[in-house]
């Protein structure tokens, strides 16, 4: 592989991280638990939209086939999305979708604190004005997960059954592989290894306050930064891209 090619595929994870999860928490526009959590978290699906939309124009713009981002966003199948696994998961409740959220932030935060120091100066504009978003994010997730961990027997037992599902998806994201290790040593993306100390240090920080108990276990579900998915991401494609599927090249 070529370091033009990780770098390609570098930037179509972050886009595609971005786009997944934006479009998991729209799912929630209309019918969230209270009128302000509603529009809290369909806020932050539209800053993750955002910061999608900017993550696979460069994209386009670096791969060189006069592909924009929404070409990249709705003309590619399943197995050519590059997003974690995580990120594809169902809402199933507002404990499951919270714990979601809370592990990717943890995730995203000190990502972008190294991506805002990249070679890439495109890359690094990006991260410099989404930091200031994802920063908002995970102090939301952490709330959440230290308002509903320590709050009622019941609120609790939900928050722990979430984390105990969800956590076999949580390493994926810093867990390296050839791409992330040719763009890191040539200075484009963040190295995992410190992403990965900062990510567990927050992680074991809020479980701590949240009365939450972490989940026993090394191993972790891998596969969605290299294009193997879920049966979830299939549903979400679906739904995402079937206007532009059945009237290809229609505009506003």
């Amino acid at each position: 592989m070529t370091l033009q090619q990780a770098h390609f595929e570098y930037l179509l994870r972050l886009g595609d991280n971005a786009l997944i999860l934006g479009q998991r928490l729209g799912e929630w526009c209309g019918h969230g638990p209270v009128l302000e959590q509603d529009i809290a978290i369909t806020n932050i699906a539209l800053d993750l939209i955002g910061q999608s939309r900017s993550l696979l124009e460069h994209a386009g713009n670096l791969e060189g086939k006069g592909r924009n981002e929404d070409d990249l966003a709705f003309l590619r199948d399943a197995w050519d999305f590059r997003n974690v696994l995580l990120v594809e998961q169902p809402n199933q409740d507002w404990a499951f979708t919270i714990v979601r959220q809370f592990l990717f932030d943890a995730f995203h935060y000190p990502l972008l604190l190294q991506l805002s120091e990249s070679k890439d100066e495109h890359l690094a504009a990006i991260a410099q004005k989404s930091i200031k978003e994802v920063a908002y994010h995970l102090r939301y997730s952490s709330e959440w997960m230290i308002r509903l961990g320590d709050g009622t027997e019941l609120s609790h037992q939900k928050m722990q059954a979430a984390l105990d599902e969800l956590w076999a998806y949580s390493g994926e994201s810093t867990t390296p592989d050839e791409v992330d290790l040719l763009v890191t040593e040539a200075g484009i993306g963040a190295n995992l290894e410190l992403v990965q100390r900062a990510y567990a240090e927050k992680v074991n920080a809020v479980l701590h306050e949240a009365t939450l108990q972490k989940p026993a276990g090394d191993w972790m579900q891998q596969g969605g930064k290299t294009g193997t998915h879920s049966e979830y991401l299939g549903f979400i494609l679906a739904e995402m891209q079937f206007m532009q599927r059945a009237y290809p090249g229609q505009k506003w």
